[in-house]
């Protein structure tokens, strides 16, 4: 046993149909025996369905294979897809089967399944890297030629011309976005990390990490972040990383006709299960462009099972993204990437600050804490989102007076470009818009606005406040529509901008810059929502480059999550149950212990003797749901059986 969970838990009728579906939406029908290394052995019961029901006559299409759907009554909903889910069967069957093919493996094959796993992690790695740089590489120049096409119409003071342009831009950007989701992969719908953390756990679902769940989460992302909504390309990456993973693992398609049969050690849910861990923690190394914190994202929030074997492969897919990650990056800075600048993959650096802090600025961090998860304890139409977003962002930012250029700025103002921390806007020359330095950005860019330091007087009170309430009521709403979407970038951005609030608020009280509560906002929302403490800190910690910050952090990290778990659990958790997807924690609740297997089941109990005629077996497959039945030496009820699990 490799986890702290039972396997068999998952064995209930209406949780685990007799087929298997394939990850590219067909089902798998092959009755498999799995080993200890991960060789299927399925030709001989395969072929056991091949027979007409009374066990006699030619050989046939399997009987299950007439099934384009599984039998369950459990449904849950997948993306904006409401489909039935099954059991992955992640236990070993030590059937004969089983120690048949284990006594028969040659050292040769051992060597060979074993270095085809450390070859697929390192392709794992590999391709979630290059999906990663491609994503923040079109981000970049679609919303920077949407950026800059608005600003030049503003320069010409062609101003309803200008919202025209931009909030025709978003429009399209956000039907098309809802369009490939609604009509090719509804799955790809929403974070993509509660369906991942329910795979990981043992639930599988219809298309769930399919080839076409896949290239909509990649273009999906792209089109949904460039729109302008309030969300990020974090949640799509881990969805994207564990479909790339499923995908190299199970051999290629064969709905798509892209098969690899060299892959064929990798075929059973168990080795799928730990290249998923590390698909999905490459998808945070490639989000945040943080190794470490897409090991520990990994191990706290998505697996269920865990080893020190699968430790090292997922520290060393992440590590694979670090090193193709920063290739690529300084390929672009030379200039060869169109807008693709400092914000492509978000990195705020902040190293070169030296933070100091005293007894009142623990005080006040304790607070910040505590309002932050209690402040984060709904769903419109991608196009409804879109026109209210477009109109806030353009127009909002003619609420905010323009504030003269700082003397001391250490960057030009206003900003030339399509980002910066001193947006022109409508103001005459010599003066910036802060608030517009915030809405008419990317997310990364606004973020890298609220943590840039030594910048105490670049935005007013005002500003803050209007930016922190938009950004939160909008992030709430978005969060909903049918398009990939993560929910990182907008708890950062609402935990920045009310962070910052009270670093402005407190002033010459604290002896911290308000660049640096803004990151401590950040902290204190995210452990509110996320509910997640070592992983978090690692990541902001790897985004901002900052270690001396650790302490604060850690402090915040543990107050908003304390008292946030006092409340309710966390928002993926409840994400888990809202969808109906089945998940098995890892302690049971106190009630559990009360009950007995037979409080849980379902009757008549359909068993097979150890010598028993196809056409029994098949039977019992098509009048029932599930794919574990008990095989028994003698009758039920006579005192002397034994039972032990059987695949059919």
């Amino acid at each position: 046993m490799d986890g702290n969970h039972s396997p068999l838990s998952h064995h209930n009728k209406g949780h685990s149909p007799p087929a298997q579906p394939e990850r590219d939406g067909s089902f798998n029908y092959d009755i498999e025996s799995t080993d200890g290394g991960g060789a299927w052995l399925g030709s001989a019961a395969d072929a056991l369905l091949r027979y007409d029901d009374d066990g006699a006559g030619g050989p046939r299409e399997p009987l299950l294979r007439k099934r384009t759907m599984n039998t369950t009554s459990q449904i849950a909903i997948v993306g904006a897809n409401v489909c039935p889910v099954e059991s992955l069967d992640y236990e070993i069957v030590e059937n004969d089967l089983f120690k048949q093919d284990w006594r028969s493996r040659k050292k040769q094959q051992i060597f060979q399944y074993i270095v085809m796993k450390w070859t697929l992690v390192l392709l794992i790695g590999l391709f979630t890297a290059v999906v990663g740089f491609f994503n923040n590489l079109a981000v970049e120049n679609i919303a920077g030629f949407k950026l800059l096409l608005t600003s030049d119409l503003m320069f010409k003071q062609r101003y309803f011309t200008a919202f025209l342009a931009y909030g025709g831009c978003n429009l399209v950007l956000a039907a098309a976005a809802a369009a490939i989701c609604a009509y090719i992969a509804p799955a790809a719908a929403g974070s993509g990390i509660p369906e991942v953390k329910a795979y990981l756990n043992g639930v599988d679902a219809y298309s769930i990490l399919a080839p076409s769940t896949l290239f909509v989460k990649i273009f999906g992302s792209i089109l949904g972040v460039s729109a302008g909504f309030v969300l990020g390309k974090e949640g799509p990456m881990v969805h994207t990383g564990a479909c790339i993973a499923n995908l190299l693992g199970q051999g290629g398609s064969r709905k798509y006709h892209l098969t690899w049969n060299w892959l064929r050690y990798f075929k059973n849910d168990r080795d799928r299960r730990d290249l998923i861990t590390c698909g999905s923690a490459a998808g945070v190394a490639a989000a945040f462009r943080a190794p470490v914190g897409g090991v520990l994202f990994a191990l706290e929030e998505a697996a269920s099972w865990w080893r020190s074997a699968l430790l090292w492969r997922t520290f060393f897919t992440t590590a694979v993204v670090a090193v193709v990650l920063r290739g690529l990056i300084q390929f672009c800075r030379s200039g060869k990437c169109g807008l693709f600048g400092q914000g492509g993959l978000i990195m705020f650096d902040l190293s070169s600050t030296i933070p100091t802090y005293s007894t009142q600025d623990i005080v006040a961090i304790v607070v910040l804490g505590v309002i932050g998860e209690v402040l984060h304890t709904r769903s419109f139409s991608p196009i409804t989102v879109s026109i209210i977003t477009s109109a806030c962002s353009y127009g909002l930012p003619w609420l905010a007076p323009c504030t003269p250029c700082p003397v001391d700025a250490m960057e030009q103002c206003p900003t030339i470009g399509r980002s910066g921390n001193y947006k022109n806007f409508q103001c005459p020359p010599g003066h910036y818009n802060g608030l517009a330095s915030l809405f008419f950005n990317t997310n990364d860019d606004a973020i890298r606005n609220l943590f840039s330091y030594g910048t105490e007087n670049e935005f007013r009170m005002s500003t803050l406040f209007i930016f922190f309430i938009a950004v939160y009521c909008l992030g709430l709403v978005t969060y909903g529509i049918a398009v990939p979407s993560g929910l990182f970038i907008p708890v950062i951005l609402a935990g920045a901008s009310y962070g910052r609030i009270v670093g402005t608020l407190l002033g010459p009280l604290s002896d911290l810059d308000p660049g640096l509560f803004a990151l401590l906002g950040a902290a204190s929302f995210l452990g509110g929502t996320m509910r997640m403490t070592v992983s978090v800190c690692v990541i902001l910690l790897e985004l901002t480059n900052d270690l001396p910050m650790l302490p604060l952090v850690m402090l915040v990290l543990l107050i908003s999550k304390t008292i946030a778990d006092s409340f309710n659990k966390g928002v993926y958790d409840q994400i888990v149950v809202m969808k109906g997807l089945p998940f098995l924690e890892a302690h049971a609740e106190p009630y559990m212990r009360n009950l007995v297997a037979g409080d849980v089941v379902s009757g008549p109990l359909i068993s097979f003797s150890g010598v028993e005629r196809v056409g029994n077996i098949v039977q019992a497959l098509k009048i029932t749901g599930h794919n574990g039945f008990p095989v028994v030496d003698e009758p039920p009820l006579s005192g002397s059986s034994r039972a032990c699990w059987a695949r059919a």
